[in-house]
């Protein structure tokens, strides 16, 4: 059996795995991850050797975009606090006590032993947010952990080009230099996918063609990650900027029937992404192990301890972090609460950023020797990811529950309601306006009974908002009450943007009505 028929038949396992898992509400990363170790652990299979660019330049932009996309300007400008103290203090923290740890119990040297820390010190965008998909966590704590997995990366980057300079060359670390190099990955990264986000917008608004659309939407994470890094910035920030902002503004780019096609065919290519990479990962893991000297097969010791020592990093970072902002936040009797904390110092797994930063070591000195203990790292950097997602991944649900902080499907449910009422009434109000200054002469005759359709469709809707089905099509004017059904539409969006822009309404629920306005609005236009 070859290395490519084992990839396809994983691609299948894989996409099998993941959608049994969300059948039986489990956490996908961390079965297809178990899957990708026992497909890994079979004598027959043959071992599977990941180019270094395949993970990095193939699957990781689409998946960041698609991550990225999905946290809002809004909610990041509530959290930005505490999110600097993760991004910058905690992955430095991170990456030097996973570095003195494994110097301490491994044979790597100092060198070595920083690129391991560098490689672990930040979480992953792509298992935090297929992991949070799972859970009601409330608009804030989701925004945190999203927004803390996506820009600790820039941090974790440099410390790891840092960290390879070093053992490459033997260079000593410059303090300047790294502060320098960030600011031209990071700065330079965030500068290149903001351009490209404001190029794709000024072409998604001049075309209306489904294709062309949903093409440039897939391109966009590539064109964002190749011209920084060829600009010798930081492709991943380029990508992750870049999502954020489409993603805040994707309800004004194109009309409801090519934004729900964009939409089907992303979802469709994470979850395919995502089911493989992860089966990738603990794919990897068997094969990286082949490969260890004889000083090194002490790794399954060396795995938890390094854990280990991420999660403790995490847990003695973030707690007194949350009792800092408690302390120059609180109102009144207020109480420090360790729930926000723990949830949060749970969700720090490790994914798809470390494998992929982890293959791309060089494999040899500035002297052309092979550099020491490159197989190590792998070994080590593989088995520390797949215990985070499968610990951690397994228990996270425990812990949110546990913690009392996830919203009830009453909550979700009442806001909803809330929120379609509302734009229900702004509608009618429109609707009202519309009749009164006789609006509608150009419909003709047909006006008047469109009129009271539209009225009564609204009038249904608020007095039971969860009803999803609408009067009877055949008894209506057609062309008359699309159009003004059209007119309305585009008023509950308006209306549903300022709820939100107002900060009445979560993200989540913004997304939600406004793909079910989509869904209406297309079905009431003609077909070509």
């Amino acid at each position: 059996m070859t290395g490519l028929i084992v990839v396809l038949l994983l691609v299948v396992v894989a996409t099998a795995v993941a959608t049994g898992a969300r059948r039986w509400s489990l956490p996908a990363p961390s079965l297809l991850v178990v899957v990708g170790l026992v497909v890994g652990l079979m004598p027959w299979v043959p071992e599977v050797r990941l180019p270094p660019h395949v993970i990095s330049v193939l699957v990781l932009p689409p998946l960041l975009y698609a991550s990225a996309g999905e946290i809002s300007v809004r909610d990041l400008r509530t959290v930005w606090r505490p999110v600097t103290g993760l991004v910058f203090g905690l992955v430095l923290a991170s990456a030097i006590a996973v570095g003195y740890v494994a110097r301490a119990i491994t044979p790597l040297t100092a060198a070595t032993a920083f690129i391991l820390g560098s490689v672990l010190a930040s979480t992953d965008p792509v298992a935090v947010t297929a992991l949070g998909r799972r859970l009601s966590l409330p608009p804030r704590v989701q925004a945190m952990v999203q927004a803390e997995s996506l820009f600790n990366d820039a941090t974790s980057l440099v410390l790891y080009k840092v960290a390879v300079a070093t053992a490459v060359s033997g260079s000593a670390i410059s303090v300047p230099g790294t502060v320098l190099q960030f600011l031209i990955l990071a700065g330079g990264g965030a500068l290149i996918g903001a351009a490209v986000a404001a190029v794709v917008t000024l072409i998604r608004r001049r075309t209306d063609d489904p294709m062309l659309e949903t093409v440039v939407a897939l391109v966009t994470p590539y064109a964002s990650y190749v011209v920084a890094e060829q600009s010798h910035t930081s492709g991943v920030t380029a990508v992750i900027v870049s999502g954020v902002v489409l993603g805040s503004t994707g309800h004004k780019l194109g009309n409801a029937p090519v934004r729900l096609q964009v939409h089907a065919v992303y979802e469709t290519v994470t979850f395919l992404l995502e089911s493989v990479v992860f089966a990738l990962i603990g794919l990897e893991l068997p094969s990286a192990v082949r490969h260890l000297a004889r000083d090194e097969h002490g790794w399954p010791l060396w795995v938890p301890v390094i854990a280990f020592t991420l999660l403790a990093i995490r847990l003695l970072w973030i707690f007194p972090l949350s009792a800092l902002i408690h302390h120059r936040h609180r109102e009144g009797d207020n109480r420090l609460s360790w729930r926000v904390p723990a949830v949060l110092s749970w969700a720090g797994t490790r994914g798809v950023m470390p494998l992929a930063a982890a293959l791309s070591i060089p494999l040899v000195t500035h002297t052309g020797a092979p550099l020491p203990h490159r197989a190590l790292i792998l070994t080590l950097t593989t088995g520390t990811i797949a215990l985070t997602l499968i610990f951690q991944g397994f228990t996270l649900t425990t812990v949110v529950r546990r913690s009392g902080i996830a919203l009830e499907p009453e909550h979700t449910a009442r806001e909803e309601a809330r929120t379609r009422r509302h734009i229900a009434h702004a509608a009618l109000d429109e609707l009202k306006l519309l009749g009164d200054l006789d609006q509608l002469a150009d419909l003709g005759s047909a006006a008047e009974a469109a009129l009271k359709q539209a009225r009564r469709h609204l009038e249904a809707r608020i007095h039971q908002v969860e009803d999803a089905h609408y009067s009877d099509p055949d008894a209506r004017p057609a062309d008359a009450y699309r159009e003004i059904r059209l007119t309305l539409i585009a008023i509950e969006a308006a209306e549903l943007q300022r709820l939100y822009e107002a900060n009445k309404i979560s993200n989540a629920t913004r997304r939600r009505i406004q793909h079910e306005l989509d869904l209406e609005e297309t079905s009431l236009r003609p077909r070509d």
